[in-house]
């Protein structure tokens, strides 16, 4: 399925609109990037915006999740989207959900590079800090 990227709502998440004019939230799968709030947050949501923001990309459905996005793999052209995410140093590969070789060696050479989050001495992983206590701004 094919659709233009209408709205980037974090560095895993977004909305594509179909030809038929059909809006499909997507959650990308196999990675999980930081949370907004939580360091590298924005950070994350600008690197997929740039990415992708405005562009056709191609979507392989997998299922939904339990909040009813859809998830799957995103590419555009021959970029791999889940995949630059990580390589690029903006998501955690997603092991609880991926056993996938390629976002592991990705998160391990971005690691290696010090690229994006992997710069933080000790970048909190957003599984981690989901169950964490977090005061609200305002």
């Amino acid at each position: 399925m094919r659709g233009t990227v209408v709205r980037v709502h974090d560095g895993d998440t977004v909305t594509i609109l179909t030809p038929d004019k059909t809006e499909i939230k997507i959650r990308l799968l196999g990675i999980d990037a930081p949370e907004a709030g939580q360091p590298y947050g924005s950070a994350a949501k600008k690197s997929l915006s740039s990415l992708i923001f405005g562009r056709e990309v191609h979507l392989h459905a997998t299922g939904t999740d339990k909040y009813g996005r859809t998830l799957g793999q995103l590419h555009m052209g021959d970029v791999w989207v889940n995949h630059e995410q990580i390589h690029r140093g903006m998501a955690w590969h997603y092991l609880q959900y991926s056993q996938d070789a390629q976002l592991a060696l990705a998160e391990a050479d971005a690691r290696r590079a010090r690229r994006g989050l992997w710069q933080d001495a000790r970048p909190v992983a957003p599984w981690l800090w989901r169950r964490q206590p977090h005061k609200k701004n305002g």
